[in-house]
């Protein structure tokens, strides 16, 4: 008997435990079945359950394809494939430079994968422009806790560690939907009556809070702030804060309480909606758990994607240091990790300011430690590149990037202003797209590349809470598949590239070590064999070290040990609906993921959820003459962009003011077809959660 491969879901950054077994079906199939794993015990969700379809789904890309004269995308051999990438990126580095070819990673592709993508745009093209679609996902938070604490890890601690929390403020996250198996965390503070939700729509994390489980707080779109800085107003006004911990532990307290002073329960109540008796009650709540409990503050995307999303985060932050909980025993604060590896594809160099182990790559030495371990010149090394809004927003263009290769992503459905990022992609010179499906992105490519999925690749992912995991194999390819690992290895030959381009995952692992040794994040101490053993490995994991499972005990990642306080400032909202204008909040459904790339493959997630409906509230719904399921337009006032079309469904639990729109589907159903490529100017987050639009009934002409 076979034993079963451990690995883990392909999704996201909860990485739950999963098993994959042979099938009766046939050699290249599996079963799966959840296994204990502490952050899911057991469980997976749908999109986990339903994963292994995808391994050998008839659209799958088993051969390389290229275009050809006529425009069509035919089959052709790999040495052609490469060929023609090859000589493309010397054909545009030649006529406009070593940044005209450009690189964009994927949050989903493992630590080695990331780590020597970062190193090809570096060594093999020379390029400073590579950044990753992580940008649309966890820039702020990062941005955020990189001044707050001089570190960015989204869980500074193991999500066990929510267990026995009694209070828990959840600002902007979905869980129920986007990562189910995390709510069995939420469980000991929701019988306690302290499950806190922050999010304009009653959604399903937000129903948790019935029966006594907690309370809900809906603010008004793009009030988050306002709301986390009368929340903090209280904490000082009542003298709730920790006096003691923020002498010895933090600087930048005056300045705070200077920021928060304007905002009393009142006035938040009429900037955000939510009644100033709840305010105050929650920041009480949160204080008292805070002293005799065991209370956390945790964010996500819903109050991150915002072009003020790295202040957002930063007041959540400084909430959580005026009581004490960062470091502490009695609770913290933390961010929870969208995609897969979104904590893992962000330290190791696809970011455009970053070297591998979460060094700036405008710091000196670590430009000199990188030269060392790549053998190449440090001044050969290029400075920062664009964040990925801007790098979009620059292709095809006279001094941008004029050449593209695109790994793990799907700009054409995920990007802000796609319709403004497809253009871009049909005016470059040339594109390259590995992928596994024929994603609407790569149907624009002049080259795809057949990869690797999870189950038939080796390698590492780090979860949300920092923990170092293996990624095992349990299927063999198809033999027309490569990895990255193989795909970045022949290009760099082919491109006459100094350095090493392992082909073997744990040889990439080992360089990684030494890469990142010294840094944030520092993996030297972590290898293949203990992995395989079982044991844990939180980073940093220092050579000789145990690893860090709760970061800040000690001292936070400044100079001087100390967290930051950064007062943040807000104004109260200018914005009034009309009768047909609405705020357009994007999010996730439970049966997709990010693009639905995968996930609209899969029949029992399409037939769940087969297209995007606009939630709208039925007061809003009948002034403008819409009817459940009824079709409607979505348009971007004074815009030229093109518009959704899509069918309605009314919910009161929406805010009149306010519309909800899944972003996992192409085409005419595109959300971020209308949402802005208007970014936060610290971290360059997108605003993805309000986009100003226009709502109406579509005529019977208009319908498809």
């Amino acid at each position: 008997m076979t034993v079963p491969t451990s690995t883990h879901c392909p999704y996201c950054a909860l990485q739950c435990g999963m098993s994959l077994a042979p099938s009766q079906e046939g050699p290249a199939s599996v079963e799966v079945s959840g296994r204990d794993f502490p952050t899911s015990r057991g469980g997976l969700c749908r999109k986990g359950w339903t994963a292994a379809e995808l391994l050998r789904h008839p659209e799958r890309v088993t051969e390389p394809l290229v275009r050809d004269e006529g425009g069509t995308l035919r089959t052709a051999s790999w040495d052609e494939a490469l060929g023609r990438i090859a000589a493309a990126v010397r054909r545009v580095q030649a006529a406009h430079g070593p940044d005209a070819v450009g690189i964009f990673g994927g949050g989903g592709l493992t630590n080695e994968k990331a780590y020597l993508l970062g190193k090809f745009a570096r060594v093999a093209l020379g390029t400073s422009r590579i950044d990753y679609n992580g940008r649309f996902c966890m820039s702020s938070a990062a941005a955020a806790g990189n001044r707050a604490f001089g570190i960015d890890r989204g869980l500074p601690f193991p999500l066990t560690d929510l267990d026995d929390a009694d209070t828990v403020l959840l600002l902007g996250s979905n869980v129920a939907e986007t990562m189910p198996p995390f709510v069995q965390h939420l469980e000991a503070a929701r019988a306690a009556g302290g499950l806190v939700v922050v999010d304009p729509r009653r959604s399903a994390t937000a129903q948790l809070t019935d029966d006594g489980a907690g309370s809900h707080l809906a603010p008004a779109p793009h009030t988050d702030l306002i709301l986390l800085l009368g929340l903090a107003h209280v904490v000082v006004n009542d003298s709730l804060l920790d006096s003691r911990y923020l002498a010895e532990r933090t600087r930048g307290l005056e300045a705070v309480i200077l920021s928060v002073a304007p905002w009393w329960p009142e006035r938040v109540q009429g900037a955000t909606g939510v009644p100033a008796d709840l305010i105050r009650a929650t920041a009480r709540r949160l204080a008292e758990s805070a002293r005799t409990g065991s209370c956390y503050i945790l964010t996500g995307r819903g109050v991150e994607q915002h072009a003020d999303g790295t202040d957002t985060v930063t007041a959540a932050i400084n909430l959580a240091l005026l009581l004490g909980l960062p470091g502490s025993a009695r609770g913290g604060y933390g961010t929870l990790t969208g995609q897969g590896n979104g904590q893992g594809g962000r330290e190791h160099g696809q970011k455009a300011d970053q070297l591998p182990g979460y060094r700036k790559i405008t710091d000196p030495a670590a430009r000199v430690h990188l030269a060392g371990v790549w053998g190449v010149p440090e001044a050969s090394i290029p400075g920062p590149g664009l964040p990925a809004v801007e790098l979009l927003r620059t292709l095809g263009t006279d001094d941008g990037v004029r050449a593209l290769l695109v790994h793990g992503a799907n700009v054409v459905v995920s990007a802000p202003d796609a319709s403004m990022v497809r253009e871009g992609l049909r005016r470059l010179d040339f594109l390259a797209v590995c992928d596994f499906f024929l994603s609407e992105t790569a149907r624009e490519a002049d080259v795809v590349l057949p990869v690797l999925q999870w189950a038939e690749e080796e390698g590492t992912m780090t979860n949300l809470e920092g923990r170092v995991l293996r990624r095992r194999r349990a299927v063999e390819p198809p033999p027309g598949a490569r990895s990255e690992l193989w795909i970045l290895n022949r290009l760099a030959a082919l491109l006459d590239a100094p350095s090493s381009f392992p082909t073997d995952p744990e040889s990439v692992f080992e360089e990684l070590r030494a890469a990142s040794s010294g840094g944030l994040a520092d993996y030297s101490g972590i290898s293949y064999p203990m992995l395989d053993a079982g044991e844990e490995a939180y980073w940093p994991y220092p050579h000789g070290s145990r690893g860090t499972p709760r970061l800040f005990r000690e001292g936070f990642a400044h100079d001087d040990g100390r967290a930051r306080l950064v007062a943040v400032r807000a104004s109260a909202p200018s914005w009034t609906s009309t009768p047909e204008e609405f705020q357009l909040a994007t999010g996730r459904l439970l049966e997709h993921y990010q693009s639905g790339a995968q996930t609209r493959r899969v029949a029992a997630l399409t037939d769940a959820q087969p297209e995007p409906r606009l939630q709208i509230h039925p007061a809003s719904a009948a002034r403008l003459r819409i009817e459940d399921s009824g079709w409607v337009r979505v348009t971007r006032p004074g815009s030229d962009v093109p518009e959704v079309l899509c069918r309605a469904e009314l919910s009161t639990g929406i805010r009149p003011d306010t519309v909800f729109l899944p972003f996992h589907f192409p085409g005419l159903s595109a959300a971020n077809q209308v949402t802005e490529a208007r970014t936060d100017p610290i971290s360059g987050m997108p605003e993805f959660k309000t986009t100003r639009v226009l709502v109406r009934a579509a005529a019977g002409e208009e319908r498809p």
